[in-house]
């Protein structure tokens, strides 16, 4: 009775469930107002539930340690972005959807939450300091697994579109567990919570926490049952599909005729799985532990494109229906520009407000961009 009451907020997507499946119809009849307010409040109920998938993930990763614990932590918030987005595109979705998620989701996490804490933390703090040798790693990982899955797609023929699939799919899987290796193997060190001082030189001389403890400092874990939390984000997963199946058929009624950009939707995506990640960075960033927020932005990052391309990728090949993978031109400037910047600020082992506004400006080009339908 003790952990029921503990997922008392699961009422709230459990009951908009109910009520969804119930008066789907009838909100549909009653016009696009009802039908827009109605995927607003499942929008809210799935964040709900996701925040809860994600609290359980992070106490079954500190309980099972690494490298299990890393993979329930990225797999949790993946899983949550492939649902809604397999759902979606199920329902006729833009084929451009996966690619303009997956883009808004860099977007927000590189632009949106780390500058965002950066510029809070360093007007409360000055100066934050991080290993820097993880803001490069995943830099360069993250320019990597875009480029391949994302820019070069432009250039290969339609025709051969499934070789290309099945070659992506092979490369992300590749990065991934090197990555993986990396993580939780010799080079940990370089994602650990570790602040080097300028006199003492290498992050390896500090004491340092490991990854999970990094990403969720102020978190007191629970020592719960691991079936219970395997229970709880099984079943907020289903949830999730189940408002996410309701919510599409809402929004694509809500939104007919009205001009709204296609990118709105895939914006909305990628703030429903990152709404947990939010939280967390900003008040990481509050308490003076930059090393925290980077990891959660640059990592959510490099999880969203290098295990939701291969994922989203498998569909097509299953379906034999492409998504559009290919970014626009405006898109591929923005990543650019955004990689370009976070490769110099990330560089010293520091951050600071100047270099946090300049993440955060772009993010506000980049929701200006969108509502221009660019």
């Amino acid at each position: 009775m003790a952990r029921i009451r503990q997922e008392r907020l699961l009422l709230i997507p459990i009951v908009a469930a109910v009520l969804a499946l119930w008066l789907e119809h009838s909100v549909l009849e009653a016009g696009q107002i009802p039908s827009l307010l109605a995927a607003a409040g499942l929008i809210a109920s799935i964040v709900v539930g996701s925040m809860r998938v994600a609290h359980h993930a992070e106490i079954l990763a500190h309980k099972v340690g690494d490298p299990y614990g890393t993979m329930i932590l990225t797999l949790s918030a993946v899983a949550v972005e492939v649902l809604i987005l397999a759902i979606m595109m199920n329902n006729g979705a833009s084929p451009t959807l996966v690619r303009d998620t997956i883009y808004s989701a860099v977007m927000l996490d590189i632009n949106g939450i780390l500058g965002l804490a950066a510029l809070l933390g360093g007007l409360k703090h000055g100066e934050q300091p991080y290993n820097d040798d993880s803001g490069k790693t995943y830099g360069v990982m993250i320019l990597t697994a875009m480029g391949i899955s994302m820019i070069v797609p432009e250039f290969i023929p339609r025709d051969r579109w499934q070789y290309y699939s099945v070659f992506t799919i092979g490369a992300m899987i590749a990065l991934y567990a090197l990555f993986l290796r990396m993580q939780v193997g010799t080079h940990s060190y370089f994602f650990s919570y570790s602040y080097p001082s300028r006199q003492s030189g290498r992050p390896w001389d500090q004491p340092h926490e490991t990854e999970n403890e990094a990403q969720f400092p102020e978190q007191e874990h629970d020592e719960g049952s691991t079936l219970w939390s395997i229970g709880v984000i099984l079943f907020g997963v289903v949830l999730i599909g189940v408002l996410a199946e309701v919510m599409s058929v809402l929004m694509d009624a809500g939104l007919e005729g009205t001009g709204a950009p296609v990118a709105l939707t895939a914006i909305l995506v990628a703030g429903i799985s990152a709404a947990p990640e939010i939280l967390t960075a900003m008040r990481a960033a509050l308490r003076n532990r930059m090393q925290a927020v980077v990891n959660i932005a640059m990592g959510a990052s490099l999880s969203t494109v290098i295990l939701t391309v291969p994922v989203m990728e498998a569909i097509a090949l299953y379906t034999g229906q492409p998504f559009v993978m290919a970014m626009t031109p405006v898109q591929t400037t923005m990543v650019a520009i955004t990689l370009v910047a976070a490769a110099i600020n990330l560089n010293d082992g520091e951050t600071n407000a100047i270099e946090g506004m300049t993440h955060f400006v772009l993010f506000a080009t980049f929701i200006m961009l969108a509502f221009l339908g660019l």
